[in-house]
């Protein structure tokens, strides 16, 4: 059984990890939920042991259940249950479950000129992207692409940089996102496994 402080402790780190994937700041939280930037730091920081009514506003705001935040033991069901969220537009998919490090998504991209974002973004952190469906269009600084299906990109996003659709179908991605800048190592292994 996991004792209580293991599980609090616990909660700081997944909070930071959940913010900085969302690529806001403490004040803007702060606005979301209610709660002070200064309280919001305590907790990530894990200075302050955190209270459901704090959580509460913090799960909702995170678009994710309560559980994910404290780490509940899992129910013994292997199935993933993914919660889609909607963020400026295009919905999102987390695909991992554990904070910090790098974060995996399935990010859907509504059809071409019905994104509500025109603004390039900047923001710590480093991606990765692969195209499953239709095609994409990266703005990254003064350079644009076009990548469909099969196509990779990956890049620095303190570049200013945007991501849409760029036909008339939705565009789907699996991203992978390393709020510190880690990149995603590729190595590929010959058939021997050397």
């Amino acid at each position: 059984m996991i004792a209580t402080e293991e599980v609090l402790a616990g909660v700081g780190p997944r909070l930071r990890a959940l913010r900085r994937a969302r690529g806001i700041s403490l004040a803007a939280l702060a606005a979301e939920t209610g709660l002070t930037s200064s309280t919001l730091s305590r907790l990530e920081n894990g200075k302050l042991r955190p209270t459901l009514e704090q959580l509460l506003p913090l799960a909702r705001a995170h678009g994710v259940p309560l559980d994910d935040l404290v780490a509940a033991p899992p129910t013994g069901d292997p199935r993933i249950h993914l919660r889609p969220v909607r963020r400026s537009g295009f919905t999102v998919v987390p695909l991992t479950r554990r904070p910090g490090g790098v974060q995996a998504y399935k990010v859907i991209y509504p059809p071409a000129g019905r994104s509500p974002t025109t603004t390039l973004q900047t923001h710590d952190g480093y991606e990765w992207f692969y195209v499953l469906n239709g095609h994409v269009r990266l703005i990254l600084g003064d350079q644009e692409f076009e990548l469909g299906p099969g196509e990779a990109a990956e890049f620095d996003t303190r570049t200013p940089h945007r991501i849409g659709s760029a036909g008339a179908q939705p565009a789907e991605l699996l991203t992978l996102f390393g709020a510190q800048g880690e990149r995603a190592h590729l190595t590929p292994h010959d058939a021997q496994g050397s």
